[in-house]
């Protein structure tokens, strides 16, 4: 039985005591877990005597601020702020607006009783937020008359709703879902890169009429080999993984000396191989030639306007990117899987140091990321060029690794002492520890959010869509104590409409579509709340059902991106056969048994088969294993209202392979190094796309009925 008092401050700090989880049976916490979540929160809670200090604190936290350290609102939503001064005190308060005007706001007739923090009367006075300011980065600024004291803090103004999704609405339309890394070109160094998602945006776009490319995140990993495979566990979300560059396409290479191309030259061909190679992909192969390469080139002076480029670009990233530049030099020498040595350089001093030691190995990795900005920049305008609505879809990862660049660069808004994941769940019955620190509710407001706002802002510089993975995690995230298992976590509450508003307008100003991943098990109002911002969510077709059938298509969501199958399930031919559930009972991830998961999922795949059974798309003769089962299902969700639907690419050309079991690691599966293959097992290149016939009968089910430009 957990304690009254300290049930109570975990509310206070959104931690849930109880959860309901994906059997529909509510799960009690454990006190054990509540006070490591709580300390993992610097909130005391291990004494009956620190619970009462905390809920204390709790209480007198917002009177202890003369602004609130940073407040977000909707526009025209009615909404009020707050300014504490010395009891009697007289304030001048203003809004700097991010345009440069002072705004006046209405102080309010609200009366507080003044409280008494530390043996001083504290006043409360009320202030009401015009209506008409305009959504943006503003700042609540206020001074006390009466003895100078001035201080001032974030205001920001989110839009009530995202026009890029309306635009949406009353046409339906089709992307492509890729994993780049998978897919290669004649060209590639054995990995996909930026010129290949180029290619990829052209043929979908002129040969197939798709609007998007939805591609996996580009996150940066480890800066030198061995790197992290998964593109969900990476260093930072802000930055991008330079295995993507297509080394022959930077412009410095002609200024190379002869001996150092031909030298290049005979490297890129040793990955002839590798670009054909079916049974695995050997990232750690290729960056290690590409860096190679590139520490070459990076030696070429630039053109004046090539620096001038390189210089707007760092300006505009600013010390965010020479943070992640400095710890890439960092791990390159000390070791980015060590964290023994990072805790060292947070000392400024110290830091300051080192940088000087290292300046031209930083310098290098700024350069990278310019490179990947402008190859990037390059895809997304091959795919508006292509004809394409949207363009390129980014991948938001659900956070980093622990002892990343991210970790070490804000560490000040990251909670320690927790990892976040997921409880069991139908896909992980043990559930998933994803080993990533979780964002600190309370420090990462009172840095104005500015870290997410400036990953936001980021990820979206040449997306017009972006795939939040698990949005839900905006409202709650699973965090895990340090040393419990998956299942002995809760749920910690984030300041959702903050979060989710920031998104909207991030999203705003970039003019890009906002898919939130959606899936799992989430509270009634998750979903209401993000159709209302104007954020789609996401339906996968096999598991939309519900107790007694699968849910007619027609009932499926507009706002909505629906697709058939998802990176963490097999390719629609191997979901059929049932090779998830051989795979994971190989594995030993099944709780109740393989015969009974087969058992289950085979009545949840006949109930999804029977939509098409009985819309006559599929006749009941057919064998599971022939191509046209997958086109039926995708003539299934063509029936939704859904305004985007998302074809992956692994069924357009018949692989069946599964690209990744969640919570299992390398020694297990070879989960994201599975290359592109069709049916018969041989490689699916970039320059094949255009001209298979696989491809086109699926886009052709698309067009017959009735998605337009497909």
């Amino acid at each position: 039985m957990i304690p009254e008092r300290l049930t109570e401050l975990a509310h206070r700090h959104g931690v849930a005591t109880s959860y309901v989880g994906w059997d529909q049976e509510t799960h009690e916490v454990s006190t054990e877990t509540l006070v490591a979540v709580l300390t993992a929160l610097d909130v005391p809670a291990d004494s009956p005597e620190a619970i009462e200090e905390s809920i204390r604190a709790v209480d007198e936290r917002p009177w202890r601020e003369f602004v609130p350290a940073v407040t977000v609102v909707t526009e025209g939503g009615g909404d009020t702020f707050w300014i504490h001064v010395p009891h009697g005190n007289l304030v001048k308060v203003w809004i700097a607006t991010e345009d440069g005007r002072d705004v006046a706001p209405e102080q309010l007739d609200v009366w507080v009783d003044p409280r008494e923090i530390d043996g001083a009367l504290v006043g409360r006075a009320t202030f009401a937020i015009p209506d008409d300011l305009e959504p943006g980065y503003h700042r609540i600024k206020a001074l006390d008359l009466d003895d100078s004291t001035a201080s001032s803090a974030p205001l920001i103004v989110t839009p009530r709703r995202l026009h890029t999704a309306d635009r949406l609405l009353g046409r339906q339309r089709w992307g492509l879902a890729v994993q780049l890394y998978s897919i290669r070109s004649a060209d590639s160094w054995g990995v996909g890169d930026f010129a290949d998602l180029a290619g990829i945006c052209e043929v979908a776009g002129s040969a197939y009429g798709a609007d998007f490319v939805q591609v996996n995140p580009l996150h940066a990993a480890q800066p030198d080999p061995p790197v992290e495979a998964s593109p969900y566990l990476p260093v930072t979300r802000r930055f991008l993984n330079p295995i993507y560059i297509r080394v022959t396409d930077i412009p410095e290479l002609d200024g190379l000396p002869k001996a150092q191309r031909k030298w290049l030259n005979k490297l890129a061909r040793g990955f002839l191989g590798e670009n054909t190679a079916t049974d695995k992909i050997r990232r750690n192969k290729s960056y290690r030639a590409k860096l190679e390469a590139l520490e070459l080139i990076y030696d070429v002076p630039l053109s004046p306007r090539r620096k001038t480029a390189l210089r707007e670009f760092r300006q505009r990233e600013g010390k965010g990117l020479k943070r992640f530049a400095t710890w890439c030099a960092l791990a390159e020498r000390y070791d980015a899987d060590d964290p023994r040595w990072q805790d060292k350089f947070l000392d400024p001093a110290h830091l300051k140091k080192k940088r000087r030691k290292l300046a031209r190995r930083i310098d290098f990795h700024i350069w990278l990321q310019w490179i990947c900005d402008e190859q990037l920049a390059t895809a997304a305008h091959a795919a508006k060029s292509a004809g394409m609505s949207i363009g390129v879809m980014a991948d938001l990862a659900v956070g980093v690794g622990r002892h990343s660049a991210d970790a070490w660069a804000l560490g000040h808004v990251l909670a320690s002492g927790a990892t976040v994941g997921a409880p069991p769940d139908g896909f992980n019955q043990q559930g998933q520890g994803w080993d990533q620190p979780p964002w600190h509710p309370r420090r990462l407001a009172e840095a104005g959010y500015e870290p997410y706002r400036d990953m936001i802002r980021t990820v979206l510089r040449h997306a017009g869509g972006v795939r939040v993975d698990h949005i839900l995690g905006l409202f709650r995230l699973w965090w895990i104590p340090d040393g419990m298992g998956p299942a002995g976590g809760t749920y910690v509450h984030y300041d959702s409409e903050a979060l989710i508003g920031i998104l909207a307008l991030e999203a705003q100003r970039a003019d890009a579509v906002v898919v939130g991943e959606d899936l799992g098990v989430f509270e009634p109002t998750v979903q209401d709340t993000l159709r209302g911002r104007g954020i789609l969510g996401t339906s996968i077709l096999w598991f939309e059902q519900d107790r007694k059938a699968a849910i007619a298509p027609e009932r499926y969501r507009e706002l909505c991106l629906t697709s058939v199958t998802t990176h963490d399930l097999p390719p629609t031919t191997g979901y059929l056969a049932g090779d998830h559930i051989a795979l994971r009972a190989r594995l030993g991830l099944l709780e109740t048994g393989e015969e009974a998961e087969r058992d289950r999922n085979e009545r949840e795949r006949d109930a999804v088969l029977e939509l098409a059974y009985e819309r006559g798309l599929l006749s009941r003769d057919i064998p599971l294993s022939d191509p046209k089962v997958v086109d039926a299902l995708y003539a299934v969700i063509a029936h939704t209202p859904s305004v985007l639907l998302s074809v992956a690419l692994v069924d357009a050309v018949g692989e069946r392979r599964i690209q990744n079991q969640p919570g299992t690691s390398a020694e297990q599966y070879p989960n994201w190094c599975i290359p592109l293959a069709n049916a018969d097992g041989e490689v699916v290149l970039v320059e094949d796309l255009v001209s298979s016939v696989r491809f086109r009968q699926l886009v052709n089910i698309l067009n017959e009925y009735g998605v337009p430009g497909a």
